[in-house]
């Protein structure tokens, strides 16, 4: 356990999946918590399941307006703001050729322009409090190939890199930036997936993810949420820039 007492947080796509036990294991600890999600009635409902210290907030992180109104209510809200969790995101499948311009757009809007949207409007009240966090959800698929991945991988790899890049412009200010890049985690997002690329074979294709990862299953949404309450805690306060692999070894190979 983190002592995350004091401390407030904005958890964008924290309605379901990684996000939402992301907001589960922050509040848990202490820390104070607004779900920023799309999906606003299972925002509140998940706010709800937490109780006092959570509340939830409608947001489209491709639409600035929506996050900056977010973002000013979780600091009106709490009264400070010193964790921005990036986890809104999502997938496609397909090659280039099978790729759309629209496609790519799309996940660029959401899995980029989202985590630039959210960091640039959290970061006055972040480095206002001289003991700011970032962390942004990447994925395996910004460090290695996935097969017919194209798009997401070319998002996801960016994510990775502008994490580089903010945690240099911003150290020594208090300010820290990280990313978490998991493997395949059993959420809803696997499940939507599935359902939309492999419908009729939904069995097949979800055994085929559990042994991907070398120690043979999926992870699970609370085992990330667990690394990301770790470096949000200022027993983290030594690490800036990294990219950390949640992943079952999938990466080691």
């Amino acid at each position: 356990m983190h002592d995350l007492r004091g401390r407030a947080a904005i958890i964008t796509g924290g309605a379901s999946g990684i996000g939402e036990q992301c907001a589960v294991c922050l509040a848990a600890e202490g820390a104070k918590v607004l779900i920023a999600d799309i999906e606003h009635a299972r925002a509140i409902r998940v706010a709800e399941a937490i109780g006092a210290g959570c509340i939830a907030c409608a947001c489209d992180v491709t639409d600035p307006t929506s996050v900056h109104g977010a973002v000013d209510r979780a600091r009106n809200e709490f009264g400070t703001l010193n964790v921005l969790v990036n986890c809104a995101g999502i997938g496609f499948v397909g090659s280039i050729e099978e790729t759309e311009p629209n496609d790519i757009e799309r996940l660029w809007s959401v899995n980029v322009m989202g985590v630039y949207n959210a960091s640039r409007a959290a970061l006055p009240y972040l480095l206002e409090a001289r003991d700011g966090v970032i962390v942004n959800i990447g994925s395996v698929a910004g460090l290695v190939a996935v097969k017919r991945r194209f798009a997401y991988c070319a998002t996801k790899g960016a994510v990775l890199a502008l994490t580089r890049q903010m945690a240099i412009d911003y150290a020594g200010t208090g300010l820290r930036v990280n990313c978490v890049a998991p493997g395949t985690v059993e959420t809803p997002f696997v499940d939507a997936y599935l359902a939309r690329f492999h419908r009729g074979e939904e069995d097949a294709v979800r055994r085929d993810l559990h042994a991907r990862q070398p120690i043979g299953r999926m992870g699970r949404p609370e085992e990330i949420a667990s690394l990301v309450a770790y470096l949000v805690s200022p027993e983290a306060s030594f690490i800036t820039g990294s990219i950390i692999t949640a992943d079952g070894g999938w990466t080691a190979q």
